[in-house]
């Protein structure tokens, strides 16, 4: 579908969804659970669902419950049918339930579809496998791979410069194993997101010793367990919201939890920088426009907050930086090239500079007429774009946004929500 977005004053009052980051690390404890879990706080996201495809195919049962959703787990038991999952579009559940499947069966092989099928494995993958005696093998790096053997615990390396997503499915899985492990990592990125897997694992009974993000200790012959989980709301999601207020008007974002382990609640900090007004409540933060200065940020533990950022930027007063550039080459698409070219056609100029991305407003409001955003099924593109054009575009001036669905990826309701909040000029 495409969607028309127009100049427009911003007010009201928003529940943010849930992380489908939380969402997808409690489906993987609740499957490994020796009981039933109640997960409270979930909306769906086409991730989600991906996720929750996947654990009903390693033997969980999944009902709704209310608002609620119950996941009866089913304990590893090492089996030799082969298994076939497909995780959608999701980079997470792909990478997640890689290490964890083979608890289950092995022979696994891990598909998926879209711009999945183009991101990069074998690095990340390849080595820490063998080590610990899985045969690998790929599509030339990229989906689908095939894992064949018993893992077992041994003292490991893995390779954190291409993020963080599957050392969680390796720290998830190895406490079910009989002995104990060590993990040694390097260059690790996104930190925060081991924080929140070492989290959600507690939650559940088991016990992760973290030694500065570089060595990982696993005590082996560990059981989650548990019988309720809430997963908290999306600060990924929020960011666009509470940019949205920065530029155009005033916007609170509900449940949304401050002591949260998401790298994104830091929009907080960068929205304070660049002097919106922010007041931060107990479960909530409300944003006010204000005058906009530009900011200088290091999104190399938050690249998913980029989108966000360049919105943000483009409706400063002056020249913005943001570092960590080099995250943004394998997401559902090359997020820097994307954000480059689309923010181009209203206004703003991005130069990318080695690891930094640098964003000079516009300082003059647009009137463009029929310009056609390509969302390039980017999920964050299409909200980001549609976020700074809402400030950028002078009255009378409209975008299209060409498949603006793709935001089902971890956000169904962002435009019904962005609806609601608008007050057309």
């Amino acid at each position: 579908m495409n969607i028309t977005v127009q100049p427009s004053a911003i007010n009201g009052k928003i529940p943010a969804p849930c992380s489908k980051s939380v969402a997808q690390r409690a489906f993987a404890a609740s499957l490994l659970n020796s009981s039933t879990t109640l997960i409270s706080g979930y909306t769906e996201s086409d991730d989600s669902l991906a996720a929750l495809e996947i654990i009903k195919k390693l033997g969980a049962e999944t009902a709704p419950s209310g608002e609620n959703r119950t996941i009866k787990g089913n304990c590893p038991a090492h089996k030799t049918e082969k298994l076939d999952l497909n995780c959608g579009e999701s980079g997470l559940s792909s990478r997640l339930f890689a290490p964890l499947s083979l608890l289950y069966s092995g022979n696994v092989t891990v598909n998926g579809k879209g711009s999945l099928l183009k991101r990069p494995f074998a690095g990340l993958m390849k080595h820490p496998f063998e080590q610990m005696g899985i045969k690998y093998s790929d599509n030339n790096g990229t989906l689908p791979i095939n894992l064949q053997g018993q893992l077992s615990a041994k003292e490991i390396t893995v390779d954190g410069s291409g993020g963080s997503q599957f050392l969680s499915g390796i720290l998830m899985t190895l406490p079910l194993l009989s002995g104990d492990s060590i993990v040694h990592v390097s260059n690790l990125k996104s930190k925060p997101y081991i924080d929140l897997t070492i989290n959600v694992a507690s939650k559940f009974g088991v016990e992760i010793d973290n030694d500065s993000y570089e060595i990982f200790h696993i005590k082996g012959n560990q059981r989650y367990c548990g019988n309720s989980f809430n997963i908290e709301g999306d600060w990924s999601g929020a960011s666009c919201l509470l940019v949205a207020g920065a530029i155009a008007g005033t916007v609170e974002v509900t449940n949304l939890n401050r002591q949260s382990n998401q790298a994104d609640k830091k929009i907080v900090e960068v929205l304070q920088s660049a002097g919106a007004g922010v007041e931060i409540r107990a479960s909530s933060v409300k944003v006010m426009k204000n005058k906009l200065n530009p900011f200088i940020f290091d999104a190399s533990d938050s690249p998913d907050l980029f989108p966000a950022l360049v919105a943000l930027a483009a409706n400063c007063d002056g020249v913005s930086q943001i570092k960590g550039v080099s995250r943004l080459l394998s997401k559902e698409s090359n997020r820097a090239e994307t954000l480059q070219s689309e923010f181009k056609k209203i206004g703003t100029e991005i130069e990318i500079r080695e690891d930094f991305m640098i964003i000079k407003a516009s300082k003059v409001k647009n009137r463009i007429m029929n310009v056609i955003i390509d969302s390039h099924n980017d999920h964050r593109i299409a909200m980001s774009t549609a976020t700074g054009a809402i400030g950028l575009l002078d009255f009378g001036s409209t975008i299209v946004i060409e498949n603006a669905g793709c935001v089902n990826k971890s956000y169904p309701g962002f435009w019904k929500d962005i609806e609601t909040i608008k007050c057309y000029k």
